[in-house]
């Protein structure tokens, strides 16, 4: 169902920019950004492949995230949001930990192709 969707909002430009309205519309109603959070402040750090992400972030993006984090846990216990010129904009929102998590991924994914490999008997 999703992927005939995506190829769906692929072919018709009127669909593709219905579906973007549709998205903004969910990242508003979520909240997050009016509690000063970005979209890869929400990735989880259980993951032994998120954590090692973060430790190739550079050392001003690590310390963001987690002040950005501290404030919106603050925040939340209070029951507040901040101030409108505070909030998240959407040219704010731009992915920084999403990228190096998919190339963590895939080195993990190539690391255990390696892994299996056996070896060829030859005759």
């Amino acid at each position: 169902m999703a992927s005939q969707v995506a190829k769906q909002a692929t072919r018709q430009p009127w669909y593709q920019a219905g579906l973007q309205k549709m998205a903004s519309i969910y990242v508003n109603l979520a909240g997050y950004r009016k509690m000063g959070l970005k979209t890869d402040d929400l990735i989880s750090e259980e993951d032994e492949q998120v954590l090692t992400a973060l430790k190739r972030l550079p050392p001003q993006v690590q310390y963001d995230r987690v002040y950005r984090i501290r404030r919106a846990t603050q925040l939340s216990l209070q029951h507040k949001l901040l101030p409108k010129n505070e909030w998240i904009k959407d040219e704010e929102d731009e992915p920084y930990l999403s990228p190096i998590l998919a190339q963590v991924k895939a080195e993990a994914k190539e690391r255990a192709a390696l892994d299996t490999l056996a070896p060829i008997k030859r005759h």
